[in-house]
């Protein structure tokens, strides 16, 4: 059986940048303990905006420019890249909260193998839900879970409300 990491969007502006948190900066130390004892695959997505954020629909919605490609806060977390130097790891750029490449990628590389998916990162509420939501409609028969204690969110509440509307989508939630 295979095994998969996914890690959304552990970037500066999510952590202590633009829209960091308390919350983001406490969870480093689990994301980086989880990458560091995985063996498997990992896949890492980065939200990917452009000079144009603010014209877009989500700009207009959250209007605070974030992880704007090639810019300091859309680089990863900087303990998050060294505990992924000499991982094996795909990055997968997303334009928006869920990557809808990434049931391909992960499909690719299973192989036609079993395989379980666990989720880490920020944000709880947005990236992680909508990801972990897709990745369920797509492998409805795979083992999907969440570490709670890898994740935060916009706030404690709306974490422990992504929490609560993952496991009632049948998404093993763990370390809650």
């Amino acid at each position: 059986m295979k095994h998969f990491l996914v890690v959304v969007d552990m970037q500066k502006d999510f952590v202590d940048g633009a829209l960091g948190t308390a919350e983001a900066v406490a969870i480093v130390p689990n994301v980086v303990k989880k990458i560091e004892g995985f063996d498997g695959k990992i896949f890492v997505t980065f939200d990917t905006h452009f000079e144009d954020y603010m014209q877009t629909a989500e700009g207009r919605k959250l209007p605070v420019p974030h992880c704007i490609r090639g810019t300091d806060g859309w680089q990863l977390n900087a303990d998050v890249a060294d505990a992924l130097t000499g991982k094996d790891y795909t990055a997968v750029e997303k334009p928006t909260f869920g990557s809808v490449e990434l049931p391909a990628l992960i499909e690719k590389e299973a192989d036609g193998e079993e395989f379980t998916i666990e989720l880490i990162g920020l944000c709880t509420d947005i990236c992680v839900v909508s990801n972990a939501l897709l990745l369920k409609a797509h492998f409805r028969e795979a083992e999907i879970s969440v570490d709670a204690a890898c994740c935060a969110g916009v706030t404690p509440e709306t974490h422990a409300a992504a929490l609560q509307t993952m496991s009632c989508c049948q998404i093993t939630v763990t370390n809650n």
